[in-house]
């Protein structure tokens, strides 16, 4: 597998470099340089019932060679054990539930995944690095539980200062070993302007530095193998003339990357709707074609609260830079916190379901839109019980069951280091570090 810079300025490399380089040298994003095409007959043919099968296929047509097929399957299978329900919610109106990983958030299929295959390749070149993560909220424990004592690797994950829940945050500060949490006094986009000022710094090119967040290919390819489980699962439900939609809960746009890579791939998908809070910037360019970043706000959908998402300039570069070609295929639609409540407490009463407060801004766009000719299906991104403040403001008589594990990580002590703003307290911290 080869990939290229979304800048355009630097070389095509391999698919193990770009896992480990994050950004190129221009400070483009990796995007591979072949969209491999499935076959039509295996789409028809395809059975839910062999997810390992669909994912081990796909992995290899995406991957190639670079991992041979028995390590693979084992890094396929490992990556993705855990169940991906998906339940008629209304007519028309379908939910995949993303949300049964170890840390009840999809960002489990990328992460995982990805330490599979670095803990391959770390293996054969008896290497070490440094994975540095800003996170919002998912990220940060869905890729310091995959990383976990995983050999050769040691992640340092920023975080705003109280902008993540407190389930969220002790997921990835009670772990401790080789996993290192740092408590930023400032938003997300701070956290991920100093990341990135991380990688251009040429002096810290010794600490191996690496990214997981969806900046990173390995993080981001595994996302759209998911879309292709859902409509294989559904395709029963569709009649002919039936229009298929998707609903995606954005924020850095890796998600709807993800399965826009699956559409590109041949997955029959009509439209995808990108669903925001009030960080709006992407809903907004799909209306003027303007894109406009801004200081990102915080809201009730605390993972969604970004200004300036990364993932942008690969959509950009996906649809070679053509509004008209990216409009023809996405919708956008942006809610309030009030309206995000309002969803919320709806889906309770109308369904007795509990969504969290980003999976339902994707069922608000599907609500909105949905005809009889029509097949929707949003993805629910994370567990409602990650975030029990919001849930009980809205619903205080609601059954809010909170897992085990979930549970069980929130009586333990957190460790964190705290620091300012501003990247050279980071860099210090990095450089001063073993």
């Amino acid at each position: 597998m080869k990939v290229y810079s979304s800048q355009k300025k630097s070389p095509t490399i391999s698919f193990q470099e770009a896992l480990f380089k994050s950004i190129a040298p221009d400070k483009g994003l990796y995007i591979p340089t072949i969209i491999p095409e499935v076959p039509k007959k295996i789409i028809d043919t395809a059975n839910a019932d062999s997810i390992y099968d669909i994912f081990l296929y796909l992995a290899q047509s995406l991957i190639g060679d670079e991992i041979p097929p028995q390590k693979l399957a084992h890094i396929v299978r490992t990556a993705f054990s855990f169940e991906i329900p998906i339940v008629s919610l209304e007519e028309n109106i379908f939910c995949m539930e993303l949300f049964h990983g170890p840390t009840y958030s999809f960002k489990d299929f990328g992460g995982r995944f990805m330490a599979g295959c670095m803990e391959y390749f770390l293996e054969k070149e008896e290497k070490e690095v440094t994975i540095l993560v800003a996170t919002s909220g998912d990220t940060g424990s869905a890729i310091a539980n995959a990383f976990y004592q995983v050999k050769g690797v040691r992640v340092v994950i920023l975080y705003p200062k109280n902008k993540v829940t407190p389930i969220q945050e002790k997921q990835f500060t009670t772990l401790g070993k080789n996993i290192t949490a740092i408590e930023i006094d400032g938003n997300f986009d701070d956290c991920q302007r100093m990341v990135k000022e991380a990688f251009a710094d040429k002096e810290l090119e010794k600490k191996n530095l690496t990214s997981a967040n969806s900046i990173n290919i390995g993080r981001i390819l595994p996302q759209s193998f998911y879309y292709w489980y859902a409509y294989i699962s559904l395709k029963k439900n569709i009649s002919s003339g039936d229009k298929c939609i998707f609903a995606v809960p954005c924020g850095n746009l890796g998600n709807l990357f993800g399965g826009l890579v699956a559409k590109k791939m041949g997955l029959p998908i009509d439209m995808f709707y990108a669903a925001s809070n009030a960080n709006d910037i992407f809903p907004k360019y799909l209306e003027t074609g303007v894109f406009q970043p801004k200081s990102s706000v915080s809201t009730i959908a605390n993972a969604m609260d970004v200004g300036n998402p990364n993932n942008f300039e690969r959509i950009l570069s996906l649809y070679n830079h053509s509004y008209s070609s990216i409009k023809k295929d996405i919708m956008g639609f942006a809610y309030t916190d009030e309206e995000i409540a309002a969803g919320i407490r709806y889906v309770y009463e109308k369904h007795n379901a509990l969504l969290c407060p980003h999976s339902v801004t994707a069922y608000l766009s599907l609500k909105k839109q949905i005809t009889t000719k029509t097949k929707g299906l949003f993805l629910a991104t994370a567990h409602a019980a990650k975030f029990p403040e919001v849930i009980y403001s809205i619903i205080p008589d609601a059954t809010l069951a909170i897992p085990q594990r979930m549970q069980e990580v929130l009586n333990l002590p957190k460790v964190f280091i705290p620091l300012p703003p501003l990247y050279p307290y980071l860099k210090d911290f990095l450089y001063g570090s073993n």
